[in-house]
C-alpha cells in the first residue's frame, strides 16, 4: 500500500501571528487519518491570508512536495482578506465546482450562513486541492460528504491510490 502525501495549508492572519492556536490543521489530520488506511505523510503550513503567498505555497505543495491531496483551511468567506479560492483558481489547471456545491449544501443543514462560504476544489498536475472553511466543526461537516469522490478523483489525475477505512467512509469507484 502506497504512502500518501497530504498537504495542509491553514490560512489565518491571527493564528499565523500567534494570537490564537491553529485548530484547523489538527482537525483535518484527525479526520483524514480516520478515513485513509494508507500511511499519510502530512506537510503542514500555517500562513497569513496573502494571495501571492497562498499561490506560492500551493505550487510548492503540488510541484515540489508532490502532495496527492492538498487541503486548505480558512479564507473561504466573503471578507476582503478571504482570498483562498482566488489563489486556488490562479494555480489550478481545472476547477471542480461540484465539491464546493456539495460542501455548501451539507453546511446549510447546520448554519444558514453556509451560503456565504466559497469552498472550492481544483487540480494542478497530480494534486487535488480542496478549500475548506477554517472552523474545525465545519471542516468535519464538509469533508464527510465529499470524501467518497476524492479517491477516484485522485485515480483519474494519476495520484497515488487511496485505500479508505470502509468502516468509517467508503470510496466510490465505478465498476469497470
Amino acid at each position: 500500500m502506497d504512502s500518501i502525501k497530504v498537504g495542509i495549508l491553514s490560512l489565518s492572519d491571527r493564528a499565523s501571528a500567534g494570537i490564537y492556536e491553529d485548530k484547523a490543521t489538527p482537525k483535518v489530520k484527525e479526520v483524514l487519518q480516520s478515513y485513509i488506511k494508507n500511511e499519510c505523510e502530512f506537510i503542514c503550513e500555517l500562513i497569513a491570508d496573502e494571495f501571492e503567498l497562498i499561490k506560492e505555497r500551493l505550487l510548492f505543495l503540488s510541484k515540489e512536495a508532490q502532495c496527492d491531496l492538498i487541503i486548505t483551511c480558512g479564507g473561504t468567506g466573503p471578507a476582503l482578506r478571504d482570498v483562498t479560492p482566488e489563489a486556488t483558481e490562479a494555480v489550478c489547471e481545472k476547477m471542480l465546482p461540484g465539491f464546493g456545491e456539495l460542501m455548501r449544501q451539507a453546511s446549510l443543514k447546520f448554519v444558514p450562513t453556509a451560503i456565504l462560504s466559497r469552498q472550492s476544489a481544483g487540480i494542478i498536475q497530480n494534486s487535488l486541492i480542496i478549500n475548506l472553511p477554517g472552523n474545525p466543526k465545519a471542516i468535519a461537516e464538509c469533508l464527510e460528504p465529499i470524501f467518497p469522490a476524492v479517491p477516484y478523483c485522485l485515480d483519474l489525475i494519476g495520484a497515488r491510490f487511496i485505500h479508505t477505512n470502509e468502516a468509517i467512509i467508503k470510496a466510490f469507484r465505478p465498476k469497470k
